[in-house]
Protein backbone atom coordinates (compact mmCIF):
# COMPACT_ATOMS: atom_id res chain seq x y z
CA UNK A 1 0.00 0.00 0.00
CA UNK A 2 2.78 2.56 0.58
CA UNK A 3 4.45 1.67 -2.78
CA UNK A 4 1.03 2.35 -4.07
CA UNK A 5 0.97 5.41 -2.34
CA UNK A 6 4.70 6.45 -3.31
CA UNK A 7 3.57 6.15 -6.73
CA UNK A 8 0.81 8.55 -6.67
CA UNK A 9 2.56 10.99 -5.68
CA UNK A 10 5.43 10.99 -7.72
CA UNK A 11 2.68 11.09 -10.61
CA UNK A 12 1.54 13.99 -9.03
CA UNK A 13 5.38 15.17 -8.64
CA UNK A 14 5.95 14.76 -12.24
CA UNK A 15 2.73 16.83 -13.38
CA UNK A 16 0.66 13.74 -13.98
CA UNK A 17 -2.91 13.68 -12.47
CA UNK A 18 -4.36 10.61 -10.99
CA UNK A 19 -7.50 9.82 -12.87
CA UNK A 20 -10.64 8.02 -11.56
CA UNK A 21 -9.02 4.91 -12.33
CA UNK A 22 -6.18 5.29 -9.85
CA UNK A 23 -8.11 6.76 -7.10
CA UNK A 24 -10.54 3.82 -7.20
CA UNK A 25 -7.41 1.66 -6.74
CA UNK A 26 -5.82 3.03 -4.00
CA UNK A 27 -9.42 3.26 -2.15
CA UNK A 28 -10.23 -0.44 -3.35
CA UNK A 29 -6.50 -0.97 -1.39
CA UNK A 30 -8.01 0.70 1.46
CA UNK A 31 -11.18 -1.12 1.33
CA UNK A 32 -9.44 -4.60 1.56
CA UNK A 33 -7.49 -4.08 4.14
CA UNK A 34 -10.34 -2.66 6.24
CA UNK A 35 -8.92 0.80 6.83
CA UNK A 36 -11.98 2.66 5.73
CA UNK A 37 -11.08 5.77 6.35
CA UNK A 38 -7.97 5.79 4.21
CA UNK A 39 -10.71 4.78 1.37
CA UNK A 40 -13.00 7.71 2.52
CA UNK A 41 -9.89 10.21 2.44
CA UNK A 42 -8.97 9.08 -0.97
CA UNK A 43 -12.72 9.89 -2.36
CA UNK A 44 -12.46 13.17 -0.65
CA UNK A 45 -9.45 13.61 -2.51
CA UNK A 46 -10.28 12.87 -5.76
CA UNK A 47 -13.78 15.05 -5.48
CA UNK A 48 -11.38 17.86 -4.59
CA UNK A 49 -9.57 17.96 -7.65
CA UNK A 50 -12.92 17.51 -9.35
CA UNK A 51 -12.97 14.31 -9.99
CA UNK A 52 -16.25 12.83 -10.45
CA UNK A 53 -16.77 9.12 -9.20
CA UNK A 54 -18.03 6.38 -11.18
CA UNK A 55 -19.69 3.08 -10.69
CA UNK A 56 -16.64 1.43 -9.24
CA UNK A 57 -16.18 3.91 -6.70
CA UNK A 58 -20.05 4.01 -5.54
CA UNK A 59 -20.01 0.12 -5.56
CA UNK A 60 -16.94 0.36 -3.57
CA UNK A 61 -18.60 2.95 -1.33
CA UNK A 62 -21.43 0.75 -1.10
CA UNK A 63 -19.71 -2.06 0.30
CA UNK A 64 -17.43 -0.50 3.27
CA UNK A 65 -20.43 1.30 4.50
CA UNK A 66 -22.23 -2.33 4.59
CA UNK A 67 -19.54 -3.82 5.83
CA UNK A 68 -18.85 -1.50 8.92
CA UNK A 69 -22.93 -1.90 8.93
CA UNK A 70 -24.06 1.46 8.58
CA UNK A 71 -26.99 -0.02 5.85
CA UNK A 72 -28.58 3.52 6.21
CA UNK A 73 -25.39 5.12 4.24
CA UNK A 74 -25.47 2.54 1.74
CA UNK A 75 -28.84 3.32 0.29
CA UNK A 76 -28.30 6.88 0.46
CA UNK A 77 -25.74 6.14 -1.81
CA UNK A 78 -27.79 3.90 -4.04
CA UNK A 79 -29.96 6.75 -4.16
CA UNK A 80 -27.42 8.91 -5.16
CA UNK A 81 -25.63 7.01 -7.80
CA UNK A 82 -29.35 6.66 -9.63
CA UNK A 83 -30.16 9.76 -9.26
CA UNK A 84 -26.60 10.42 -11.63
CA UNK A 85 -27.42 8.14 -14.18
CA UNK A 86 -25.35 4.96 -12.46
CA UNK A 87 -27.05 1.60 -11.87
CA UNK A 88 -26.05 -1.04 -8.98
CA UNK A 89 -24.58 -3.79 -10.55
CA UNK A 90 -24.84 -7.43 -9.24
CA UNK A 91 -22.13 -6.96 -6.75
CA UNK A 92 -23.71 -4.11 -5.15
CA UNK A 93 -27.17 -5.38 -4.99
CA UNK A 94 -25.39 -8.64 -3.51
CA UNK A 95 -23.88 -6.54 -0.72
CA UNK A 96 -26.82 -4.72 0.33
CA UNK A 97 -29.21 -8.27 0.46
CA UNK A 98 -27.02 -10.04 2.55
CA UNK A 99 -26.26 -6.87 4.66
CA UNK A 100 -30.45 -6.83 4.99
CA UNK A 101 -30.41 -10.68 5.60
CA UNK A 102 -28.07 -10.30 8.65
CA UNK A 103 -30.00 -7.50 10.50
CA UNK A 104 -33.17 -9.31 9.82
CA UNK A 105 -34.75 -7.47 7.09
CA UNK A 106 -35.32 -10.08 4.82
CA UNK A 107 -38.61 -9.12 2.80
CA UNK A 108 -36.56 -5.69 2.11
CA UNK A 109 -33.45 -7.90 0.85
CA UNK A 110 -36.30 -9.95 -1.00
CA UNK A 111 -37.42 -6.86 -2.59
CA UNK A 112 -34.24 -5.99 -4.11
CA UNK A 113 -34.04 -9.23 -6.07
CA UNK A 114 -36.92 -8.40 -7.60
CA UNK A 115 -35.36 -4.80 -8.17
CA UNK A 116 -32.29 -6.80 -9.53
CA UNK A 117 -34.30 -8.74 -12.04
CA UNK A 118 -36.84 -5.70 -13.19
CA UNK A 119 -33.64 -3.91 -14.42
CA UNK A 120 -32.06 -7.21 -16.35
CA UNK A 121 -29.68 -8.38 -14.02
CA UNK A 122 -29.84 -11.73 -12.94
CA UNK A 123 -29.16 -13.14 -9.05
CA UNK A 124 -26.83 -15.97 -8.77
CA UNK A 125 -27.35 -19.33 -6.67
CA UNK A 126 -25.17 -17.02 -3.95
CA UNK A 127 -27.79 -14.28 -3.83
CA UNK A 128 -30.87 -16.91 -3.70
CA UNK A 129 -28.40 -18.86 -1.11
CA UNK A 130 -28.62 -15.60 1.63
CA UNK A 131 -31.98 -15.24 0.89
CA UNK A 132 -33.15 -18.40 1.47
CA UNK A 133 -31.33 -18.52 4.71
CA UNK A 134 -32.21 -15.18 6.18
CA UNK A 135 -35.66 -16.54 5.87
CA UNK A 136 -34.90 -19.34 7.50
CA UNK A 137 -33.07 -17.61 10.32
CA UNK A 138 -36.51 -15.68 11.10
CA UNK A 139 -38.28 -18.70 10.62
CA UNK A 140 -40.08 -18.02 7.75
CA UNK A 141 -39.35 -21.59 6.39
CA UNK A 142 -42.56 -21.01 3.79
CA UNK A 143 -41.14 -18.36 2.13
CA UNK A 144 -37.92 -19.61 1.97
CA UNK A 145 -39.20 -23.03 0.06
CA UNK A 146 -41.28 -20.99 -2.18
CA UNK A 147 -37.43 -18.70 -2.90
CA UNK A 148 -36.38 -22.16 -3.49
CA UNK A 149 -38.66 -23.21 -5.74
CA UNK A 150 -38.47 -20.23 -7.74
CA UNK A 151 -34.71 -20.69 -8.34
CA UNK A 152 -34.90 -23.72 -9.66
CA UNK A 153 -37.45 -23.11 -12.17
CA UNK A 154 -35.15 -20.50 -13.42
CA UNK A 155 -32.69 -23.50 -13.71
CA UNK A 156 -30.53 -22.29 -10.73
CA UNK A 157 -29.12 -25.61 -9.62
CA UNK A 158 -29.33 -25.41 -5.61
CA UNK A 159 -26.09 -25.60 -3.61
CA UNK A 160 -25.92 -27.56 -0.44
CA UNK A 161 -25.88 -24.22 1.73
CA UNK A 162 -29.61 -23.49 0.13
CA UNK A 163 -30.48 -26.91 0.77
CA UNK A 164 -29.20 -27.46 3.74
CA UNK A 165 -30.59 -23.44 5.68
CA UNK A 166 -34.18 -25.01 4.40
CA UNK A 167 -33.54 -27.86 6.23
CA UNK A 168 -32.45 -26.79 9.15
CA UNK A 169 -35.32 -24.53 9.39
CA UNK A 170 -37.61 -27.10 9.07
CA UNK A 171 -35.97 -28.61 12.17
CA UNK A 172 -36.17 -25.70 14.57
CA UNK A 173 -39.73 -25.06 13.79
CA UNK A 174 -40.48 -28.71 14.87
CA UNK A 175 -41.58 -30.14 11.22
CA UNK A 176 -39.60 -32.93 12.00
CA UNK A 177 -42.39 -35.48 8.79
CA UNK A 178 -41.57 -32.70 6.69
CA UNK A 179 -37.93 -32.43 7.33
CA UNK A 180 -37.24 -35.50 6.97
CA UNK A 181 -39.31 -35.90 3.41
CA UNK A 182 -37.60 -33.01 2.30
CA UNK A 183 -34.06 -34.85 3.62
CA UNK A 184 -35.36 -38.20 1.71
CA UNK A 185 -36.30 -35.83 -1.42
CA UNK A 186 -32.50 -34.76 -1.75
CA UNK A 187 -30.51 -37.95 -0.67
CA UNK A 188 -32.66 -40.36 -2.59
CA UNK A 189 -31.65 -38.36 -6.17
CA UNK A 190 -28.76 -39.16 -7.59
CA UNK A 191 -26.99 -35.44 -7.09
CA UNK A 192 -23.90 -35.59 -4.46
CA UNK A 193 -24.96 -35.19 -1.46
CA UNK A 194 -22.58 -33.78 1.61
CA UNK A 195 -22.48 -34.45 5.17
CA UNK A 196 -23.76 -31.17 6.25
CA UNK A 197 -27.40 -32.54 5.60
CA UNK A 198 -26.97 -35.99 7.22
CA UNK A 199 -25.40 -34.11 10.48
CA UNK A 200 -28.75 -32.31 10.75
CA UNK A 201 -31.20 -34.81 10.40
CA UNK A 202 -28.75 -37.06 12.68
CA UNK A 203 -28.72 -33.86 15.12
CA UNK A 204 -32.56 -33.54 15.57
CA UNK A 205 -33.11 -36.86 15.91
CA UNK A 206 -30.39 -36.90 18.95
CA UNK A 207 -32.00 -33.96 20.67
CA UNK A 208 -35.59 -35.52 20.38
CA UNK A 209 -33.93 -38.49 21.78
CA UNK A 210 -34.86 -40.68 18.58
CA UNK A 211 -31.49 -42.30 18.70
CA UNK A 212 -32.77 -44.98 16.40
CA UNK A 213 -33.31 -42.94 13.76
CA UNK A 214 -30.47 -41.22 14.16
CA UNK A 215 -28.15 -44.28 13.67
CA UNK A 216 -30.19 -45.83 10.65
CA UNK A 217 -29.27 -42.22 9.06
CA UNK A 218 -25.69 -42.92 9.93
CA UNK A 219 -25.27 -46.37 8.29
CA UNK A 220 -26.97 -44.46 5.39
CA UNK A 221 -23.83 -42.15 4.88
CA UNK A 222 -21.87 -45.21 3.91
CA UNK A 223 -24.25 -46.27 1.41
CA UNK A 224 -24.14 -43.21 0.17
CA UNK A 225 -20.12 -43.28 -0.06
CA UNK A 226 -19.60 -39.83 2.49
CA UNK A 227 -17.38 -40.01 5.34
CA UNK A 228 -19.03 -38.84 8.67
CA UNK A 229 -17.51 -35.76 10.56
CA UNK A 230 -16.52 -35.13 13.61
CA UNK A 231 -20.18 -33.33 14.44
CA UNK A 232 -21.80 -36.61 13.49
CA UNK A 233 -19.89 -38.44 15.72
CA UNK A 234 -21.04 -34.99 18.75
CA UNK A 235 -24.45 -35.65 17.85
CA UNK A 236 -25.30 -39.35 17.94
CA UNK A 237 -23.09 -39.26 21.68
CA UNK A 238 -25.62 -36.63 23.02
CA UNK A 239 -28.25 -38.36 21.86
CA UNK A 240 -27.22 -41.51 23.98
CA UNK A 241 -26.64 -39.30 26.61
CA UNK A 242 -29.79 -37.86 26.41
CA UNK A 243 -31.52 -41.23 26.92
CA UNK A 244 -28.81 -42.03 29.40
CA UNK A 245 -26.79 -44.66 28.10
CA UNK A 246 -23.96 -43.53 29.03
CA UNK A 247 -21.92 -46.80 28.53
CA UNK A 248 -22.82 -46.88 25.32
CA UNK A 249 -22.08 -43.13 24.49
CA UNK A 250 -18.95 -43.53 25.98
CA UNK A 251 -18.04 -46.63 23.27
CA UNK A 252 -18.49 -44.63 20.48
CA UNK A 253 -15.16 -42.78 21.16
CA UNK A 254 -13.70 -45.52 19.87
CA UNK A 255 -15.26 -45.66 16.62
CA UNK A 256 -14.31 -41.97 16.28
CA UNK A 257 -10.46 -42.99 16.39
CA UNK A 258 -11.86 -45.99 13.97
CA UNK A 259 -12.12 -43.24 11.17
CA UNK A 260 -9.24 -41.68 11.97
CA UNK A 261 -10.49 -38.66 13.95
CA UNK A 262 -9.76 -36.86 17.36
CA UNK A 263 -12.53 -36.53 19.60
CA UNK A 264 -13.02 -32.91 20.75
CA UNK A 265 -13.57 -30.87 23.23
CA UNK A 266 -17.32 -30.94 22.46
CA UNK A 267 -17.24 -34.74 22.37
CA UNK A 268 -15.73 -34.80 25.70
CA UNK A 269 -17.75 -32.11 27.40
CA UNK A 270 -21.23 -33.81 26.07
CA UNK A 271 -20.05 -36.84 27.76
CA UNK A 272 -18.82 -34.72 30.91
CA UNK A 273 -22.26 -32.96 30.98
CA UNK A 274 -23.63 -36.66 31.19
CA UNK A 275 -22.10 -37.86 33.84
CA UNK A 276 -22.25 -34.95 35.99
CA UNK A 277 -26.07 -34.98 35.68
CA UNK A 278 -25.80 -38.72 37.21
CA UNK A 279 -23.23 -37.03 39.79
CA UNK A 280 -20.27 -39.47 38.71
CA UNK A 281 -17.13 -37.28 39.16
CA UNK A 282 -14.77 -40.28 39.02
CA UNK A 283 -15.91 -40.95 35.27
CA UNK A 284 -15.50 -37.07 34.43
CA UNK A 285 -12.17 -36.24 35.97
CA UNK A 286 -11.41 -39.74 33.85
CA UNK A 287 -12.77 -37.66 30.99
CA UNK A 288 -10.73 -35.13 32.15
CA UNK A 289 -7.47 -36.76 32.16
CA UNK A 290 -7.85 -38.77 28.63
CA UNK A 291 -8.21 -35.46 27.42
CA UNK A 292 -4.74 -34.13 28.69
CA UNK A 293 -3.06 -37.15 27.50
CA UNK A 294 -4.63 -37.01 24.06
CA UNK A 295 -3.74 -33.00 24.09
CA UNK A 296 -7.50 -31.79 24.12
CA UNK A 297 -7.47 -28.74 25.72
CA UNK A 298 -10.82 -28.03 28.04
CA UNK A 299 -12.61 -25.01 27.04
CA UNK A 300 -14.38 -22.24 29.76
CA UNK A 301 -17.36 -24.83 29.43
CA UNK A 302 -15.56 -27.89 30.27
CA UNK A 303 -14.63 -26.30 33.90
CA UNK A 304 -18.18 -24.52 34.07
CA UNK A 305 -19.61 -28.61 33.87
CA UNK A 306 -16.71 -30.63 36.06
CA UNK A 307 -17.47 -27.39 38.65
CA UNK A 308 -21.50 -27.86 38.42
CA UNK A 309 -20.77 -32.12 39.01
CA UNK A 310 -18.48 -31.36 42.36
CA UNK A 311 -21.37 -28.77 43.64
CA UNK A 312 -23.60 -31.58 43.76
CA UNK A 313 -21.47 -33.27 46.11
CA UNK A 314 -20.69 -30.09 47.61
CA UNK A 315 -16.86 -30.04 47.26
CA UNK A 316 -16.96 -26.60 47.00
CA UNK A 317 -13.20 -26.43 47.90
CA UNK A 318 -12.60 -28.27 44.78
CA UNK A 319 -14.66 -25.78 42.89
CA UNK A 320 -12.82 -23.32 43.39
CA UNK A 321 -9.56 -24.69 42.52
CA UNK A 322 -10.76 -25.53 39.43
CA UNK A 323 -11.86 -21.80 39.14
CA UNK A 324 -8.24 -20.75 39.88
CA UNK A 325 -6.89 -23.25 38.10
CA UNK A 326 -8.76 -21.60 34.25
CA UNK A 327 -7.71 -18.47 35.33
CA UNK A 328 -4.10 -20.11 35.73
CA UNK A 329 -4.49 -21.87 32.00
CA UNK A 330 -5.66 -18.57 30.75
CA UNK A 331 -9.25 -20.01 30.31
CA UNK A 332 -11.69 -17.17 31.27
CA UNK A 333 -14.69 -17.90 32.86
CA UNK A 334 -17.96 -16.49 31.89
CA UNK A 335 -20.92 -15.70 33.62
CA UNK A 336 -21.95 -19.06 33.49
CA UNK A 337 -19.19 -20.36 35.63
CA UNK A 338 -19.80 -18.00 38.26
CA UNK A 339 -23.50 -18.59 38.37
CA UNK A 340 -22.93 -21.88 38.78
CA UNK A 341 -20.76 -21.09 41.47
CA UNK A 342 -22.55 -18.57 43.13
CA UNK A 343 -25.55 -21.28 43.23
CA UNK A 344 -23.07 -23.92 44.66
CA UNK A 345 -22.32 -21.42 47.90
CA UNK A 346 -26.04 -20.35 48.51
CA UNK A 347 -27.12 -24.15 48.82
CA UNK A 348 -24.60 -24.89 50.97
CA UNK A 349 -25.67 -21.70 53.15
CA UNK A 350 -22.47 -19.69 52.53
CA UNK A 351 -23.94 -16.80 51.25
CA UNK A 352 -20.74 -15.09 52.44
CA UNK A 353 -18.85 -16.89 49.82
CA UNK A 354 -21.47 -16.20 46.76
CA UNK A 355 -21.29 -12.70 47.52
CA UNK A 356 -17.70 -12.65 47.23
CA UNK A 357 -17.80 -14.09 44.19
CA UNK A 358 -20.04 -11.53 42.90
CA UNK A 359 -17.70 -9.28 43.46
CA UNK A 360 -15.29 -10.84 41.89
CA UNK A 361 -17.11 -10.88 38.64
CA UNK A 362 -16.64 -7.32 38.39
CA UNK A 363 -12.90 -7.23 39.23
CA UNK A 364 -12.51 -9.59 36.08
CA UNK A 365 -15.01 -7.43 33.61
CA UNK A 366 -17.95 -10.10 34.11
CA UNK A 367 -21.06 -7.88 34.25
CA UNK A 368 -23.60 -10.13 36.63
CA UNK A 369 -26.35 -11.07 34.67
CA UNK A 370 -30.48 -10.98 35.47
CA UNK A 371 -29.88 -14.97 36.59
CA UNK A 372 -26.80 -13.95 39.15
CA UNK A 373 -29.48 -11.68 40.92
CA UNK A 374 -31.97 -14.39 40.64
CA UNK A 375 -29.78 -16.71 42.67
CA UNK A 376 -28.38 -14.54 44.76
CA UNK A 377 -31.88 -13.30 45.73
CA UNK A 378 -33.07 -17.09 46.15
CA UNK A 379 -30.19 -17.98 48.33
CA UNK A 380 -31.17 -14.99 50.51
CA UNK A 381 -35.13 -15.79 50.65
CA UNK A 382 -34.17 -19.32 51.89
CA UNK A 383 -31.13 -19.68 53.58
CA UNK A 384 -30.68 -15.57 54.87
CA UNK A 385 -32.52 -12.91 55.46
CA UNK A 386 -35.27 -12.02 53.84
CA UNK A 387 -35.03 -8.56 55.02
CA UNK A 388 -31.37 -8.73 53.34
CA UNK A 389 -33.15 -10.28 49.91
CA UNK A 390 -35.67 -7.03 50.21
CA UNK A 391 -32.92 -4.85 50.54
CA UNK A 392 -30.55 -6.27 47.51
CA UNK A 393 -33.71 -5.82 45.80
CA UNK A 394 -33.87 -2.01 46.20
CA UNK A 395 -30.39 -1.84 45.77
CA UNK A 396 -30.61 -3.15 42.03
CA UNK A 397 -33.87 -0.97 41.39
CA UNK A 398 -32.00 1.90 42.14
CA UNK A 399 -28.99 0.83 40.05
CA UNK A 400 -31.26 0.45 37.18
CA UNK A 401 -30.43 -2.95 36.82
CA UNK A 402 -32.35 -5.37 34.29
CA UNK A 403 -33.81 -7.93 36.64
CA UNK A 404 -36.31 -10.73 35.24
CA UNK A 405 -39.77 -12.04 36.63
CA UNK A 406 -38.43 -14.54 38.66
CA UNK A 407 -36.53 -12.35 41.12
CA UNK A 408 -40.14 -10.44 41.89
CA UNK A 409 -42.01 -14.17 42.19
CA UNK A 410 -39.16 -15.52 44.21
CA UNK A 411 -39.19 -12.65 47.09
CA UNK A 412 -43.20 -12.44 46.86
CA UNK A 413 -43.54 -16.21 47.28
CA UNK A 414 -41.06 -15.96 50.41
CA UNK A 415 -43.09 -12.90 51.95
CA UNK A 416 -46.38 -15.10 51.66
CA UNK A 417 -44.75 -18.27 53.36
CA UNK A 418 -43.91 -15.63 56.28
CA UNK A 419 -47.25 -14.03 56.27
CA UNK A 420 -45.95 -10.78 55.21
CA UNK A 421 -49.01 -9.98 52.77
CA UNK A 422 -48.39 -6.24 52.60
CA UNK A 423 -44.97 -6.62 51.25
CA UNK A 424 -46.09 -9.68 49.13
CA UNK A 425 -49.00 -6.77 47.59
CA UNK A 426 -46.68 -4.51 47.08
CA UNK A 427 -43.57 -6.42 45.24
CA UNK A 428 -46.91 -7.89 43.26
CA UNK A 429 -48.11 -4.16 42.25
CA UNK A 430 -44.24 -3.38 41.79
CA UNK A 431 -43.96 -6.59 39.06
CA UNK A 432 -47.21 -5.29 37.49
CA UNK A 433 -45.40 -1.77 37.02
CA UNK A 434 -42.58 -3.00 35.44
CA UNK A 435 -44.06 -3.99 32.88
CA UNK A 436 -44.22 -7.89 33.36
CA UNK A 437 -46.88 -9.90 31.90
CA UNK A 438 -48.80 -11.40 34.44
CA UNK A 439 -50.31 -14.87 34.57
CA UNK A 440 -52.90 -16.87 36.32
CA UNK A 441 -49.84 -19.13 37.63
CA UNK A 442 -48.14 -15.75 39.23
CA UNK A 443 -51.61 -15.29 41.26
CA UNK A 444 -51.81 -19.18 41.77
CA UNK A 445 -48.67 -19.12 43.24
CA UNK A 446 -49.62 -16.35 45.87
CA UNK A 447 -53.19 -17.62 46.64
CA UNK A 448 -52.02 -21.22 47.29
CA UNK A 449 -49.60 -19.95 50.34
CA UNK A 450 -51.60 -17.26 51.60
CA UNK A 451 -54.64 -20.21 51.79
CA UNK A 452 -52.39 -22.90 53.52
CA UNK A 453 -51.30 -20.17 56.23
CA UNK A 454 -54.89 -19.61 56.98
CA UNK A 455 -54.53 -16.22 55.74
CA UNK A 456 -57.95 -16.34 53.49
CA UNK A 457 -59.19 -12.42 53.70
CA UNK A 458 -55.70 -11.82 52.14
CA UNK A 459 -55.87 -14.94 49.65
CA UNK A 460 -59.64 -12.92 48.63
CA UNK A 461 -57.84 -10.01 48.07
CA UNK A 462 -55.35 -11.27 45.39
CA UNK A 463 -58.23 -12.94 43.84
CA UNK A 464 -60.09 -10.14 43.42
CA UNK A 465 -56.96 -8.22 41.68
CA UNK A 466 -56.75 -10.80 39.82
CA UNK A 467 -60.28 -10.62 38.47
CA UNK A 468 -60.03 -6.80 38.17
CA UNK A 469 -57.18 -7.59 35.87
CA UNK A 470 -59.08 -9.46 33.48
CA UNK A 471 -57.42 -12.46 34.27
CA UNK A 472 -59.91 -15.75 34.15
CA UNK A 473 -59.08 -18.00 37.03
CA UNK A 474 -58.35 -22.03 36.00
CA UNK A 475 -60.10 -24.86 37.72
CA UNK A 476 -57.27 -25.50 40.18
CA UNK A 477 -57.73 -21.73 41.93
CA UNK A 478 -61.21 -21.64 41.75
CA UNK A 479 -60.78 -25.06 43.75
CA UNK A 480 -58.34 -23.58 46.77
CA UNK A 481 -60.64 -20.73 47.47
CA UNK A 482 -63.84 -23.02 47.16
CA UNK A 483 -61.97 -25.22 49.62
CA UNK A 484 -60.71 -22.32 51.83
CA UNK A 485 -64.20 -20.52 51.58
CA UNK A 486 -66.02 -23.77 52.79
CA UNK A 487 -63.47 -24.24 55.70
CA UNK A 488 -63.73 -20.70 56.78
CA UNK A 489 -67.80 -20.74 56.75
CA UNK A 490 -67.94 -17.67 53.93
CA UNK A 491 -70.72 -19.26 52.62
CA UNK A 492 -71.77 -15.77 50.39
CA UNK A 493 -68.23 -16.02 48.90
CA UNK A 494 -68.57 -19.85 48.23
CA UNK A 495 -72.04 -19.21 46.64
CA UNK A 496 -69.94 -16.52 44.48
CA UNK A 497 -67.40 -18.91 43.88
CA UNK A 498 -69.22 -21.42 42.71
CA UNK A 499 -71.59 -19.28 40.64
CA UNK A 500 -68.19 -17.87 38.91
CA UNK A 501 -66.78 -21.79 37.98
CA UNK A 502 -70.33 -22.32 36.71
CA UNK A 503 -70.21 -19.46 34.36
CA UNK A 504 -66.60 -20.42 33.31
CA UNK A 505 -67.21 -23.81 32.49
CA UNK A 506 -65.74 -24.57 35.53
CA UNK A 507 -67.93 -27.68 37.04
CA UNK A 508 -67.15 -27.48 40.72
CA UNK A 509 -66.90 -30.54 42.73
CA UNK A 510 -70.35 -31.70 43.78
CA UNK A 511 -68.92 -32.35 47.23
CA UNK A 512 -69.13 -28.51 47.61
CA UNK A 513 -73.12 -28.57 46.33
Amino acid sequence: MEEALGFTNDMERDGVGPDVVTYNIIAKGYHLLGLMSGAWETIRKMLSKGINPDSITYTMLVCGYCQTGNIKEAFKLQEEMLSKGFQLNTVSYGVLISSLCKIGQVSEALRLLYEMESIGLKPDIVTYSILIHGFCRTGEVQRAIQLYKEMSLKKIIPNSYAQSAILLGLCNKGMISEARTYFDSLTEREFPVDIILFNIMINKYAKLGCIGEAIQLYTRIFEKGISPSIVTFNSLIYGFCRIRKLEEAKRWLYHIEAHGMLPSVVTYTTLMNAYSVEENIDSMIELLLEMKIKGVEPSHITYTVLIKGLSKRLRLQECIQLLDHMYVSGISPDQITYNTLIQCFCKAQNLSKAFQLHDEMSLHNLQPTPVTYNVLINGLCVYGDLKDADRLLNILQERKVILRKVAYTTLIKAHCVKGSTDKAKSLFCQMRETGFEISVRDYSAVINRLCKRGLIIEAKEFFRMMIFDGISPDKEICAVMVEASNQGGDITFLCLMLCLMIKLGLLPDQSYC
